[in-house]
């Protein structure tokens, strides 16, 4: 019981079974991480990286929090994402939100779930930023996958940001940020045509987003 035997077994089928595909899978996965990619995505466990973009371990670097988020004083993640940019020299970092996200929800409704309050109030700060868009919203799902878009939209210009993002770009570091969203009753990914490749970029294309979001809210609530 304590030994959780039933993991173990089913991670020796699972290697057994990767090295009868490809018998120097491991070896080859051992001697080198070169990804290209960095993921920021959420802790749901519905929503694990690698299989949603139906990518091999060692090809994407992952970092994941409740409602992926990107806080400026969290080391955690600047340390993933400065980790990704600088040593593993990735040539993309994707924002991945998803609809159905607990975190949001429980922001949009106002219940307590203890000390995750404290991490989701930067969630509640982006509702406060886009409050009269979401009030425009009845309460429901449509205003809760708009928080969602919204919410992928203000961690990408965190990302951007940051003092890593920002001295890539200085340097001529080739480097983008895009934010995405996943829906788990389809299992596709949703591009929010947010794609920053400089500093230069960054404010124009975070206004287009935002304003993407409110006319898409628009255009549902005239249906």
């Amino acid at each position: 019981m304590r030994r959780l035997k039933e993991l173990f077994d089913q991670n020796r089928r699972w290697a057994d079974r990767i090295k009868r595909q490809s018998p120097r899978f491991f070896e080859e996965l051992a001697a080198l991480q070169n990804p290209d990619y960095l993921w920021i995505g959420c802790s749901d466990s519905r929503v694990p990286a690698n299989e949603i973009i139906d990518l091999p371990p060692g090809e994407v670097f992952v970092h994941r929090n409740i409602a992926n988020l990107v806080v400026h004083t969290d080391l955690n993640c600047l340390s993933a994402i400065q980790y990704a940019v600088d040593v593993l020299q990735v040539k993309h970092i994707i924002v991945c939100g998803h609809y159905g996200c607990g975190g949001i929800q429980a922001v949009l409704e106002g219940r307590e779930l203890g000390l995750t309050d404290n991490w989701l109030r930067h969630v509640k700060d982006v509702l406060e930023k886009h409050q009269p868009q979401l009030d425009a919203i009845p309460s429901g799902p449509i205003r809760a996958e708009r928080l969602v878009e919204l919410n992928v939209v203000e961690q990408v210009r965190n990302v951007c940001q940051t003092t890593v993002i920002q001295a890539a770009w200085k340097r001529g570091q080739d480097v983008a940020v895009h934010g995405w969203l996943y829906r788990l009753s389809t299992g596709l990914i949703h591009d929010l045509d947010i794609c920053v490749v400089g500093n230069s970029e960054v404010e124009d294309v975070y206004r287009s987003a935002v304003k993407v979001c409110r006319d898409r809210g628009a255009a549902l609530m005239d249906c």
